[in-house]
């Protein structure tokens, strides 16, 4: 991924209003990020417990969703739909997105079971370890495990506008 700059973050949000895009926070290092290393950038907001927002390119531009999530996590072991990487305790939570649009507004919603640190892409790159989960053993290649990663990033954000 390209780095990516605040503007750019706060202009591509497709479920939220222009008023909460310019109110959320954004991550001041990203001049620090491994941009080498990720196919997204998930953050989530240390003022608001459970706010988290993921940031892709795709076809050409930037596409940006805000999601929330119940803090505290289940204790159970589960497993992240995006990179396939299991966590116990929080390390998984099911993010809810607002859908774009109308629907959105009349509060329809789409849902996913994430990596809760939204370090996806560093997971599948084997750069990150989950505390006390596992990656199953595959044999896809690091560059597989990451398009797999988009893949099923982009299977969610199709589901904001359906």
């Amino acid at each position: 991924m390209e780095p990516i700059t605040e503007r750019e973050i706060r202009a591509s949000f497709v479920n939220c209003s222009k008023g909460d895009a310019k109110r959320l926070n954004v991550p001041r290092d990203l001049a620090e990020r491994p941009w080498e290393n990720l196919d997204f950038l998930g953050w989530t907001d240390p003022s608001y417990a459970g706010r988290c927002y993921i940031a892709v390119p795709r076809d050409g531009k930037l596409v940006s969703i805000a999601l929330r999530h119940e803090t505290g996590g289940s204790g159970k072991t589960q497993m992240c739909a995006l990179c396939l990487t299991s966590h116990t305790g929080g390390g998984v939570s099911l993010m809810t997105a607002n859908k774009a649009g109308e629907s959105g507004r009349r509060g329809n919603t789409i849902g996913s079971y994430m990596c809760t640190d939204l370090a996806c892409s560093l997971y599948a790159r084997n750069k990150k370890k989950p505390s006390m989960g596992s990656r199953y053993r595959e044999d896809l290649t690091v560059e597989q495990k990451a398009e797999r990663v988009v893949e099923n990033l982009y299977a969610f954000i199709d589901k904001l506008y359906t």
